[in-house]
């Protein structure tokens, strides 16, 4: 998970609270207030105050025997679990487990969160728990939920995304929808045949999972190495990412990729990312999968998510792609 922006959900779960919504993990947790860590308290310049579960404040919270620990890319939680009426999307779950966050570290201290709604598949679910999502599909009209990610992102006070369960989402997503078959049972993981930027061309099957949880793009050493070639990106390595003049943010070439004999790009726009470093610079929204490293050689975040809708569908196990409508930034 690599996070320079977040894309929650309104959710309840005896106050209202803002949860990343994570296709790449499956448990729903929260800050416990008990937690007086700087990771959970969070800190006052991200201008994010953040929402911490008070379990003496809610009449339906029951405590549960045993502990989960998690872990993620931007780092690790730790927290008993408990149950209580979780509501989101309209939906609500009179008993969910969920883990009360009281240990964790990493980058969580920064992200504008207040937990996080996993929204995997089963099989990584930690701790044997029932997840949100699987206790919300029987009442769908169909197994699968619509995710579009708005490109305005947090420049307004406006809705920056839209997820849709039980539905495709007709209104914010074209209606040629190409479908890919899962490779994995844990993942939202399909192959690629290909992938191109400006003069660089790879032919090669590869896996890649689609993960809203995650900010940016991974991807193997090689393609980054072709990514800095055909942008002439600069390695910051106080900072540890590339970094490109912004006024090249929309002249850059465009990522392509061949996904079940279909092309699919991404303009420049959506990889280089003005995060607010000055003198004119934006970074290069990648960040290296080395090879053998993971079960799979890419991550499509938030950058492909906003250029293309998401479909997961349980019922068919595969997942779906269609270009996402904007109104003008």
């Amino acid at each position: 998970m690599a996070v320079s922006q977040c894309y929650a959900i309104r959710s309840t779960l005896g106050q209202t609270m803002s949860l990343l919504m994570d296709t790449g993990s499956a448990n729903l947790w929260v800050f416990d207030t008990t937690c007086r860590s700087i990771s959970c308290k969070g800190v006052s310049h991200s201008g994010f105050t953040r929402r911490r579960f008070n379990t003496r404040n809610s009449l339906t919270f029951a405590r549960q025997r045993g502990s989960i620990d998690l872990h993620y890319g931007a780092g690790y939680c730790s927290g008993p679990i408990g149950r209580d009426v979780v509501s989101f999307a309209g939906a609500t779950i009179e008993n969910q487990e969920f883990v009360s966050v009281t240990e964790t570290g990493g980058a969580f201290f920064y992200m504008p969160i207040d937990g996080i709604l996993g929204l995997g598949r089963p099989a990584i679910t930690v701790g044997g728990v029932t997840s949100p999502i699987q206790n919300v599909l029987p009442s769908l009209d169909a197994s699968l939920f619509t995710v579009w990610l708005d490109e305005k992102r947090f420049t307004t006070l406006k809705t920056a995304g839209l997820i849709t369960f039980g539905a495709i989402d007709a209104i914010n997503c074209q209606s040629q929808i190409s479908y890919v078959p899962l490779s994995d049972e844990k993942h939202w993981q399909f192959a690629i045949e290909g992938f191109s930027i400006g003069s660089f061309s790879q032919t090669k099957r590869e896996q890649v999972v689609s993960d809203t949880g995650t900010s940016w793009i991974g991807a193997p050493t090689e393609i980054i190495e072709a990514v800095v070639n055909q942008t002439g990106a600069n390695y910051d390595s106080m900072n540890k990412f590339y970094t490109i003049s912004c006024s090249t943010m929309k002249t850059q070439p465009d990522l392509s990729f061949t996904i079940n004999f279909v092309k699919y790009s991404i303009p420049s726009k959506e990889y280089v990312l003005d995060i607010g470093i000055g003198d004119g610079q934006c970074v290069l929204a990648f960040f290296e999968i080395p090879s053998g490293s993971m079960t799979m050689d890419w991550i499509l975040g938030e950058a492909w998510i906003r250029t293309y809708c998401n479909i997961y569908d349980f019922g068919q196990n595969r997942i779906g792609f269609a270009k996402a409508i904007h109104s003008e930034v």
